[in-house]
């Protein structure tokens, strides 16, 4: 995997970084923010030392068969700052290192991107717990995610593109979405984004409602993303919530966390390759990528 010359991070130089600092203590580095989404500023790569290291030490089992996990190429444990994220609020909140985890608490839209792009084939794990202890934005709602992500109006540069944190500043994405206990924990929902501003495709079979399939309070839950070629799969807890094979897949693009109106921790970030397996198979048929459109709401999202 390479990685561009030029990369954007989440904070501010340090001649602003008093004005968005949140005084969370000598444990953690945090921001707030109004609707206007944090600057950022273009680093050279070295100054990512620490993102990312290689090896295979820790990694986790693949929950697809027809894969192997292989080298270690980014990783976060949230021991220092948030200079490998960069957060877009749409009506401010908390987004915070404390404690060895990614804290965001927050009343509107938020996504909070990795920095660098990714290539596949490739396994993102993080270890995700729904916070319900009486806070206002304590609701057990929208552990979402985009993966693979590129933004049709700065193709090759996400980042590039200023967004507000609102969900339909979305659309114009190319990507994969799992809105994991959307809609007031009632639906989970995948979707391939097709970059048209209005259109979020949703497959029937890509809807789901049960019990099972949503969240519970205070839980702490591992998710993994898998994009390997036209592979396509998220999982929880090892169980294969959505597979999906992409006649046109992502093959390259950026990682965000993405929520509304809650509250989460994020621990253990590891992003690892993905070999196939001997015993693998290619030219498996593909699916459709058409399906119904919907819309999520102000306070919850699809």
């Amino acid at each position: 995997m390479s990685f561009l010359p030029t990369l954007s991070l989440l904070v501010a130089l340090a001649s602003v970084a008093a004005s968005l600092a949140e005084p969370v203590g000598a444990t953690g580095v945090g921001i707030t923010s109004g609707a206007a989404q944090a600057s950022a500023s273009d680093v050279p790569a070295a100054a990512l030392k620490g993102a990312g290291s290689v090896g295979t030490a820790g990694a986790p089992a693949s929950p697809d068969s027809r894969f192997t996990v292989g080298e270690l190429l980014a990783s976060d444990d949230f021991s220092g700052d948030l200079g490998r994220w960069r957060p877009e609020l749409e009506s401010g909140g908390i987004v915070a290192v404390r404690d060895g985890a990614l804290e965001i608490d927050v009343p509107g839209g938020c996504s909070v991107w990795f920095a660098l792009p990714l290539e596949g084939p490739l396994l993102i794990t993080y270890e995700a717990t729904a916070v319900s202890a009486g806070g206002p934005n304590d609701r057990v709602s929208d552990l979402n995610c985009f993966w693979m992500a590129n933004d049709t109006r700065s193709p090759g540069d996400l980042l590039a593109t200023p967004r507000s944190g609102k969900f339909a500043d979305y659309d114009q994405l190319r990507c994969y979405y799992v809105g994991l206990g959307g809609n007031g924990n009632t639906t989970t929902r995948f979707r391939r984004y097709i970059g048209e501003r209005g259109n979020r495709p949703l497959l029937p079979e890509h809807d789901l409602s049960a019990k099972e399939f949503l969240l519970g309070p205070n839980a702490r839950q591992t998710i993994q993303l898998v994009a390997a070629g036209d592979t396509i799969g998220y999982y929880r807890d090892g169980r294969r919530l959505f597979a999906y094979e992409d006649p046109a897949p992502y093959m390259r693009g950026w990682f965000a966390l993405r929520t509304v109106a809650s509250h989460f921790e994020i621990r253990h970030f590891r992003v690892h390759r993905l070999v196939a397996a001997a015993s693998s198979t290619s030219g498996r048929k593909g699916t459709s990528n058409n399906g119904q459109v919907t819309r999520g709401g102000e306070s919850s999202e699809d």
